[in-house]
């Protein structure tokens, strides 16, 4: 709501326009007033006035030089002068000093009004034009840092960008950064309490944690941050004069170290939560950043179960090529794709927990994750095409690893997805199964229903392309009748239907329905129907 302020040194005109005016009506909610500009400006120091009206001549300081004043201090007010004196002078040095409006005494009502709701009208507009600049300005800001977040995750995936062109954009969205120039990384992973965080607030912490770290390091170097590809923050920096990456030969730790560390207590003091750091060497950007990221990223996973609160430099971190082991429990018969193709189910859940186990047993890194993950992946995908199913009929999210690299940075949620997955496509392909085994039930019956002549079990088989043993137990078990039984039985029911509804001789009957003995066909009927063809038809 809008403010006024009403300042006059002869209060009759003050209490004349409180009594007659309907400010509400004209938007104005609040109506202070002055004695005297002296009084005015203390007003306009303890209030928010959007709209002064103010007399021309009053002692001490007169309505011109308090508007000179107002403006100098409150340029967004709107100033209308309220005078009885028409001298041309005021009026001129009032349009210099760019006063809203200049009223003649005595107030006439209805111009008054039109006044205030021209200077309402006024402030309005310009609080609207404010309001979709500010707009316009944060979208600006958003779109420009995700499309900062999105330069600096390619790059560190290792996707090419021109010299040129990168120079153009690292210029255009403001990045201290030079192509060609030293820098190091520094990976931030968010520790307790964030795990809790829904997205869009850890999207706020990790934009906070950038921040701290451009005012923590910025007296030395420059700062680039935004969102890793797979989890936390990712921060380059670069020494401001060009000189720290090898200044004295001094290693990154000797360098860092105490910046680092205070980054890590603003971050706990400020954000309340831990965060771990591995920072890299000094390398060239951006040629040698994805390797730098690939090798960060290895350096975290291999201290995952160190808990939260480290600063890592990988300067420090041995290189043993030695060290690095297969994981054999992956590729050791049964395999995963042998017991989904038996359908062990229970012996492929233990499957999958004793390759986890053996991640946390051994020295694992983070390929060797992605190993697990692909190889299980695999083993999925080739069973569901198999049974002639698509992988995301059996579960939408089943594959959201690939979508979600995060959950490759933890064994734990790769086994919870591994289990999880089993367990839906255990239940498709079992439901899959069932349909499958359905349609080829109501295949057979329509087959042997509309046949006429002779119909065997190896013959319905060989229509449905499969072996007669098989065919005969999947039906059995999915009908509780034999498929000889079925075939006999249909057989019958038409002879009956027959032997009711045609004239036919009964040898026909038994020609047509396929068998060669009237006596053993007879023999049949009689057994399904208690008596022989001949006395039904007499009955």
């Amino acid at each position: 709501m809008i403010e006024l302020l009403l300042v006059d040194d002869e209060p009759y005109i003050i209490d004349s326009l409180n009594a007659t005016i309907p400010w509400e009506s004209l938007g104005i909610s609040e109506v202070c007033a002055a004695s005297s500009g002296i009084e005015a400006l203390r007003l306009l120091e303890e209030r928010p006035i959007d709209i002064l009206v103010t007399d021309i001549r009053m002692p001490e300081m007169d309505g011109l030089e308090l508007i000179e004043q107002v403006n100098a201090r409150w340029p967004n007010v709107r100033c209308l002068l309220l005078t009885g004196y028409s001298d041309f002078e005021y009026a001129k040095r009032a349009i210099r000093l760019q006063a809203f409006d200049y009223i003649l005494k005595p107030v006439n009502d209805e111009e008054f009004m039109r006044s205030i709701a021209s200077a309402v009208d006024s402030l309005r507009d310009e609080w609207a034009e404010a309001e979709q600049l500010h707009r316009m300005r944060y979208r600006l800001n958003s779109d420009r840092s995700i499309i900062s977040g999105d330069l600096i995750r390619g790059l560190a995936l290792g996707r090419p960008w021109p010299r040129r062109r990168l120079e153009d954009r690292l210029r255009e969205y403001g990045i201290p950064l030079e192509p060609g120039g030293m820098a190091l990384l520094m990976l931030v992973t968010l520790g307790r309490p964030f795990a809790d965080y829904d997205a869009e607030s850890l999207s706020l912490i990790e934009y906070a944690v950038g921040n701290i770290a451009e005012e923590v390091f910025a007296p030395g170097f420059r700062v680039w941050h935004g969102k890793a590809p797979h989890d936390g923050v990712m921060l380059l920096a670069a020494p401001r004069d060009g000189t720290a990456a090898g200044e004295a030969g001094l290693p990154v730790k000797a360098q860092l170290e105490p910046l680092a560390r205070e980054f890590h207590r603003q971050v706990r003091h400020y954000l309340k939560g831990d965060i771990s750091i591995v920072i890299s060497p000094w390398f060239v950007f951006p040629d040698e950043l994805a390797g730098a990221y690939r090798a960060a990223l290895t350096e975290l996973f291999r201290h995952r179960e160190d808990g939260g609160g480290q600063i890592l430099f990988q300067e420090e971190a041995p290189h043993d090529p030695a060290a690095v082991t297969t994981l054999e429990s992956l590729y050791r018969p049964p395999t995963l794709i042998q017991l989904l193709e038996s359908r062990n189910w229970r012996a492929a859940a233990d499957k999958i927990g004793e390759v986890f186990d053996s991640l946390e047993r051994m020295p694992a890194t983070r390929e060797h994750l992605y190993e697990a993950f692909l190889s299980i992946a695999s083993a999925y995908l080739y069973i569901a095409h198999k049974r002639g199913v698509l992988f995301h009929r059996i579960d939408r999210s089943g594959l959201d690893p690939l979508l979600d690299p995060p959950l490759l940075l933890a064994a734990d949620k790769v086994r919870a997805w591994a289990l999880d997955t089993l367990d839906s496509l255990r239940r498709q392909l079992t439901e899959n199964e069932r349909d499958i085994k359905s349609r080829i039930v109501r295949q057979v019956q329509e087959l042997v229903m509309s046949e006429t002549g002779e119909i065997t079990v190896r013959g319905i088989a060989e229509r449905v392309y499969l072996h007669p043993v098989y065919l005969s137990k999947l039906f059995k078990s999915e009908t509780g009748e034999s498929l000889g039984d079925y075939i006999i039985r249909v057989k019958m029911e038409r002879a009956r239907y027959l032997l009711r509804h045609t004239n036919r001789k009964i040898y026909e009957i038994t020609a047509e329905l396929g068998y060669q003995n009237p006596q053993y066909f007879s023999k049949m009927f009689k057994k399904y129907f208690g008596m022989t063809p001949l006395e039904y038809r007499e009955r």
